[in-house]
């Protein structure tokens, strides 16, 4: 067959979750050892690098930059329908000829939409709702999805398969001096340090992580470009201390989860957490919210405590802190955890579904 891919996504500069799913998918698939064709879709120039060519495909740049799904691909799907169609992040053509799959991510709009700009919230609802409606298979990337898009699109349950994310199996636990004085000089980390990777906005609940820290004893890092809404969340943690790297290269991302005393993921909701694998991939214990997907990810690795409770997530981040054992025993099911999650893995169910549509 020949199945035509929105890359669009894929050549962003700083990938966050749906972004690297974009890309790290489209590796995937491509690798695999399949009889298949593959066109991809772009909406900016890929670098030469993006992709290795491990297997023939073929990239089509498309215009305008300004309505690029409905417009400029739904046009190249008219000119030249694929064979199957594959959607990595939520958005589905308004014309689509061929049999389509839509992976969905993130539902959490709908559980905490003060979370989100009104035009954001709105956007993420309506193309949401167009693919639940008519794509012609749904991949979701946990239960937590899954469910969601049964309860609140009336998805049917059969149309829907939910097939987890791998992560940057290249991170590795940084132990040498050398990398680890670099990062810290480069950033002015603190010798003692809670991290969190992400984007900052009100969705992924940082004041009550702030709340929680007592910077007398452990120093807040927070990793992650500015989002919206974020004024209070940046006013409370420079009272406390904390330190706003903004977006770290993935050069050093590796070196600073290996440094922290431990990870923190404190979402209100999640539709899968890549980053609380990369921490346990990088031998650091984790604390995390039962927001959305994350025990489904986290499994027994992971010390999980009610978002919304403050006083849990102390107590959490001080037994981490004060029990070594406990920092030991986290670490070795860290590992074992991540270990469940592979890209190959994704990329054999995901091209499963895309086989079946019909």
């Amino acid at each position: 067959m020949r199945i035509g891919i929105d890359a669009s996504r894929a050549t962003t500069a700083q990938r966050t979750g749906t972004e690297a799913y974009s890309l790290a998918i489209i590796r995937a698939l491509i690798d695999l050892d399949s009889p298949h064709d593959w066109r991809l879709y772009f909406r900016d120039k890929p670098p030469s690098d993006l992709l290795a060519p491990t297997h023939p495909y073929t990239h089509t740049l498309l215009r305008p930059r300004r309505l690029w799904t409905h417009v400029g691909l739904s046009r190249e799907l008219l000119r030249r329908p694929p064979d199957r169609l594959f959607i990595p992040a939520h958005v589905l053509p308004l014309y689509h000829p061929s049999p389509s799959v839509v992976t969905v991510h993130d539902l959490g709009y709908l559980h905490f939409p003060q979370a989100h700009p009104l035009r954001q919230r709105l956007y993420l609802d309506g193309s949401t709702r167009f693919s639940a409606r008519y794509a012609t298979a749904l991949i979701a990337d946990s239960e937590a999805t899954r469910r969601d898009l049964i309860e609140h699109y009336r998805a049917p349950s059969e149309k829907i398969t939910v097939v987890y994310p791998g992560f940057d199996a290249a991170l590795k636990p940084v132990r040498h001096p050398a990398p680890r004085t670099a990062v810290a000089e480069k950033y002015g980390l603190p010798k003692k340090f809670l991290l969190h990777v992400g984007t900052v906005q009100p969705r992924k609940n940082l004041e009550r992580l702030i709340e929680a820290c007592d910077p007398a004893d452990i120093a807040l890092v927070f990793a992650g470009r500015r989002g919206w809404l974020a004024d209070s969340i940046y006013e409370k943690g420079k009272a406390k201390g904390a330190l706003f790297l903004d977006y770290v290269a993935d050069d050093d991302l590796a070196v600073l989860y290996s440094m922290a005393t431990a990870y923190v993921a404190p979402s209100l909701y999640e539709g899968f957490g890549f980053t609380v694998l990369e921490a346990m991939a990088c031998g650091t214990p984790v604390i995390c919210s039962d927001g959305g997907s994350l025990p489904e990810v986290a499994g027994d690795a992971a010390l999980i405590v009610p978002a919304r409770d403050t006083q849990a997530m102390a107590e959490a981040i001080r037994r981490v802190i004060d029990d070594d054992e406990l920092r030991r025993t986290m670490i070795m099911q860290g590992f074992r955890n991540a270990g469940r999650f592979s890209w190959q893995r994704t990329a054999e169910q995901t091209l499963k579904v895309i086989e079946n549509a019909k």
